[in-house]
């Protein structure tokens, strides 16, 4: 299944559009204000479905990943030099991205791939394209995808 994520041009905090291959809007993300990224997911009825918080008091940046009330799991930048790195502590998943960490992919335990995510250069708000294998993992990567880019936009800003 493929998705496409798309930052909203004109939003005061992180807001963004998950659009479906067909152009429906599966997910909205509205940013809130608080210390530190805390986005909150919607599913296309508007009801809270996920939440992706960081916590403000890491060396780095560290991302609690919600599923409604329930934490799921972390995910944490790490300290490199050349090529962006996370520690994915959900459903015993992996990450391993490309040197400029727009590109990568998500994979369980075997190394089995279950999404990829590849930013879309050329865009005036970041735009990436999800492929989430099994339906049943959309939300989860989706929360992934948000965490690393909030990272990213956390290590720019600096």
């Amino acid at each position: 299944m493929k998705m496409l994520f798309r930052q909203r041009f004109f939003s005061w905090f992180d807001s963004y559009d998950i659009y479906d291959e067909a152009g429906n809007v599966l997910f909205t993300v509205e940013g809130k204000l608080a210390w530190g990224h805390r986005l909150h997911i919607l599913d296309s009825r508007g009801q809270h479905i996920g939440t992706v918080q960081e916590r403000i008091f890491s060396f780095l940046p560290r991302f609690e990943l919600y599923e409604g009330d329930r934490q799921i799991g972390t995910i944490t930048k790490e300290f490199t030099f050349f090529r962006p790195r996370y520690t994915l502590d959900c459903r015993g998943w992996e990450i391993d991205g490309n040197w400029m960490g727009w590109d990568y992919r998500i994979t369980d335990g075997t190394g089995t791939v279950v999404a990829t995510a590849e930013k879309q250069l050329f865009h005036w708000t970041d735009t990436y394209v999800i492929d989430v294998v099994f339906p049943s993992d959309v939300l989860h990567a989706l929360m992934v995808v948000l965490a690393i880019d909030a990272a990213n936009c956390s290590n720019n800003s600096d």
